[in-house]
């Protein structure tokens, strides 16, 4: 779907939170069919991005921990 998103997992160098932050933000452009969303969906764009940085973010380290 994303092609243009790379892999974040055991990323040399590792992966950084602008990293993480970027994947979410193509997901949800890719999602969304915004690039950039009207201003009255600007809230909801920005609440999206953030709970899919947040949750590869948990995964990730969910990852990691085993």
């Amino acid at each position: 779907m994303c092609r243009s998103i790379k892999k974040l997992r055991n990323a040399e160098p590792p992966t950084t939170e602008d990293d993480i932050r970027a994947a979410a933000l193509q997901y949800v452009r890719k999602v969304s069919g915004y690039r950039v969303p009207a201003k009255r969906n600007e809230v909801a764009f920005d609440a999206a991005v953030a709970d899919v940085a947040a949750s590869t973010a948990r995964l990730l380290d969910l990852l990691d921990a085993r």
